[in-house]
């Protein structure tokens, strides 16, 4: 059994992490009310005194479109996204545990056609990607001095409704908000990336731990790369709705972010996730 601290539990990731490690060990789950990432000393004290084994970060900035604003709101991702990786790294190293932090597929810049490796230099094209690439390094630059671990970088989440009122809503679940207002929707048929179904990242994030994987870097995303034109598709095809999905550009919509155009996250180094329209039709079926 072993003591393992979730962070963000209260998240839409989080509580899938909650589930898929606790049997079988002693989890401590904690959210903002239990722990303030970017408080350097109460990490540090909270830390020494729980002494976990595995730490799993899934607390993080995530309002992409708000960052680019100048009040305040870049300061406050800079602070969840950087400081608080880099002060969770020094804690895991000086009590010897292992740290599970999660990226993002916005620290690339989307011209590179074919998609990214793991191994591909980051190059964000705005100011959330570039928060995410810095909380990376300040990771990366403890690697060489004892630090244990597992950098997962993912996209476009969605799965069961998180607990935490601070989550963010799912593309899905907002294009089913919308069409009980409305029959006909727009899309952007753009930003073709990939979708990463809560349930299935939080059992392959067990996996990399259960297996004694590598350290480093890992690329995980449920399997079938589309644009959000053709998920908004999929989605009211599965669920049997019948509603008009238009196609539009990216720049139709007012976005102070930009995005994109060909953010695919490439897995190279573990088995393939089913494809995401299993999961959305699992997701479908559970709702």
């Amino acid at each position: 059994m072993a003591k393992i601290l979730i962070l963000g539990a209260k998240g839409n990731l989080g509580q899938q992490l909650v589930k898929v490690f606790s049997p079988g060990n002693e989890v401590i789950a904690w959210d903002r009310g239990e722990i303030d990432i970017t408080d350097r000393e109460l990490i540090l004290k909270k830390m020494a005194d729980l002494r976990p084994e595995l730490v799993i970060n899934a607390a993080a900035y995530n309002a992409v479109d708000k960052c680019e604003a100048d009040d305040g709101e870049y300061e406050l991702a800079k602070k969840i996204n950087i400081d608080g990786p880099k002060f969770l790294a020094e804690a895991c190293r000086l009590g010897g545990a292992t740290l599970i932090h999660y990226s993002t597929n916005y620290v690339f810049d989307g011209e590179k056609k074919g998609g990214y490796q793991e191994t591909d230099q980051p190059k964000p094209a705005n100011r959330y990607g570039k928060s995410k690439h810095h909380g990376e390094k300040r990771i990366l630059e403890l690697s060489g001095s004892g630090l244990k671990w597992y950098l997962i970088r993912t996209s476009k989440l969605f799965g069961p409704r998180a607990e935490s009122e601070m989550a963010k809503q799912s593309f899905f679940d907002l294009m089913l908000e919308l069409s009980r207002k409305q029959d006909r929707l727009e899309a952007v048929d753009e930003e073709l990336s990939c979708f990463a179904y809560t349930p299935d990242l939080a059992r392959a994030t067990k996996e990399l731990v259960d297996k004694n994987s590598g350290y480093g870097i890992y690329h995980i995303t449920n399997s079938g790369a589309c644009t959000w034109y053709e998920a908004a598709l999929e989605l009211f095809k599965l669920a049997g709705l019948n509603i008009k999905v238009l196609p539009i550009a990216g720049d139709r919509l007012i976005r102070p972010a930009k995005r994109p155009k060909y953010a695919v996250l490439l897995n190279t180094k573990r088995p393939p996730i089913r494809d995401y329209r299993e999961a959305l039709k699992e997701y479908l079926k559970k709702m």
